[in-house]
């Protein structure tokens, strides 16, 4: 009878001897890529492991190094008041390795990472894509409502257009605050600067546009040290992490709050400049504040960057060129003209605020879409805040009136909006100079067609409805 039951067990005993030996499934993790300084690519990994994991480039592996490691940072000033904060938990590994010019393949734990192209013809532009959750200004977006919060959305769609690389302009983190009691629209959402809101605002909405292309991550005033700087920092920027500028202490600040900016190489003598403007201020800066002084060294450094390549396109998050709108008290509607701070600061060194090389600046923080272009020598605007924080919904003229401007000295020739509707931005090459752009709503469809032509854009229409 032995025999018999042997034969009957010896399937499922292969079966858990097979099983034993399985490895277990690697853990959940995060992983993009990121273009920093001459286009060097950066890989990261956060994950919740003992260690960074390897990464395999071009079948040949290596380890990871540790970015920033698993850590709860003490409570610092943001803000708002104490009792609406907390310390910043980051309970995941940020993990990074550089991608040498030329790797044709990457992958970490078996995930394929996206490549660089070193002429990059297709770019998704986009920006302000968190979901605002902000007690000072009483503002409670419905972040469990896909039609009030569509970021994840916007991301599939944007990577569905197959870019070679992604801009965003800014605005990554708004869940600054816990949702009110009894709000259904944001019941349950994290709040805060750690790994939670930002993975709620960024990273899990994001992640099939993260999968589709690398980035260039440009810095918003949400990523402010008061903000959401900290993550900014560790997560997303593409320079070392160094001590002193991650925004951990408040006496830090006037580091962490600056950086210098970088070009990357795009192909046919075009360079991407990439701005810090994270703690500038529409208030206006003055000779003797911080941040004056800062932004004319930006300026300098922004010239010598410039000069060298024939053809730039800028990237800030605040507009210097571009025009909001508020509504007054009585009704009517005031028309708001670009950045005072960095205006009055890079303007005290040009009074055209751009070097002559920019052709155009792409730039977010207005939560719309707008083509700005000038007869006067100023770098065509194209603003593109508009894929997922809170539009907007103040209109703007189908026409400037006359005497309104941006910015001192700047002519507006061609003026072109579209207020109170979620999408993305798409750049297409079609030449040294010229550039096709597109408006996509949120199924993908065009809503606008413009042509970049050096300086000069036009759009097919004025006011998108």
């Amino acid at each position: 009878m032995l025999l018999p039951i042997l034969k009957r067990l010896a399937p499922a005993m292969l079966l858990a001897g097979c099983a034993a030996t399985n490895p277990p499934p690697p853990p959940d993790f995060t992983s993009y890529v990121v273009i920093g300084e001459y286009g060097a690519a950066v890989a990261r990994v956060l994950i919740d492991a003992p260690a960074c994991p390897e990464i395999v480039l071009d079948q040949r592996g290596q380890p990871m190094t540790l970015r920033a490691p698993a850590q709860t940072i003490p409570l610092r000033p943001t803000p708002s008041a104490p009792a609406d904060s907390k310390p910043a938990e980051f309970p995941l590994l940020t993990c990074e390795a550089a991608l040498p010019a030329g790797t044709t393949s990457a992958t970490v734990l078996g995930r394929k990472l996206p490549l660089p192209k070193a002429e990059p013809t297709r770019i998704v532009v986009l920006g302000d894509t968190g979901c605002r959750l902000q007690k000072s200004s009483n503002s409670w977006q419905a972040c469990n409502d896909s039609a009030q919060y569509p970021f994840a959305t916007v991301a599939a769609q944007a990577a569905a257009w197959k870019p070679d690389l992604v801009i965003h302009v800014g605005d990554y983190h708004y869940r600054e605050n816990a949702c009110p009691e009894g709000n259904a629209g944001c019941a349950g959402s994290p709040w805060g600067y750690g790994w939670d809101a930002w993975d709620e605002d960024f990273f899990a909405p994001g992640a099939k546009l993260l999968d589709a292309a690398p980035w260039v991550m440009a810095r918003g005033n949400h990523e402010n040290c008061q903000r959401g700087g900290q993550g900014y920092w560790r997560f997303l920027d593409p320079r070392p992490l160094l001590k002193g500028r991650d925004c951990n202490a408040a006496a830090d600040d006037n580091v962490g709050n600056y950086s210098d900016p970088y070009a990357i190489p795009i192909g046919q003598s075009t360079q991407l400049l990439v701005l810090d403007t994270a703690n500038t201020t529409w208030k206006g800066l003055k000779p003797g504040d911080v941040g004056y002084d800062k932004y004319r060294d930006l300026y300098r450094k922004l010239d010598a960057l410039s000069q060298r390549a024939p053809r730039n396109i800028g990237i800030s998050h605040h507009p210097l060129l571009g025009m909001g709108a508020d509504r007054k008290a009585d009704g009517g509607i005031v028309l708001l003209p670009g950045d005072a701070g960095l205006q009055a600061a890079m303007g005290s060194l040009n009074p055209l605020l751009f070097p002559p090389a920019i052709q155009a600046m792409l730039s977010g923080h207005v939560h719309l879409w707008q083509q700005a272009s000038f007869s006067s020598p100023h770098p065509s605007q194209f603003i593109a805040g508009f894929a997922g924080t809170s539009e907007d919904i103040v209109p703007l003229p189908v026409q400037l009136p006359p005497g309104v401007t941006p910015a001192p000295g700047a002519v507006v020739e061609h003026f072109s909006s579209w207020v109170d509707g979620f999408g993305f931005m798409t750049m297409e090459r079609r030449g040294p100079d010229q550039w096709q752009v597109e408006v996509h709503d949120l199924q993908g469809n065009i809503r606008n067609r413009c042509t970049l032509d050096g300086r000069r854009s036009v759009c097919e229409v004025a006011q998108v409805k």
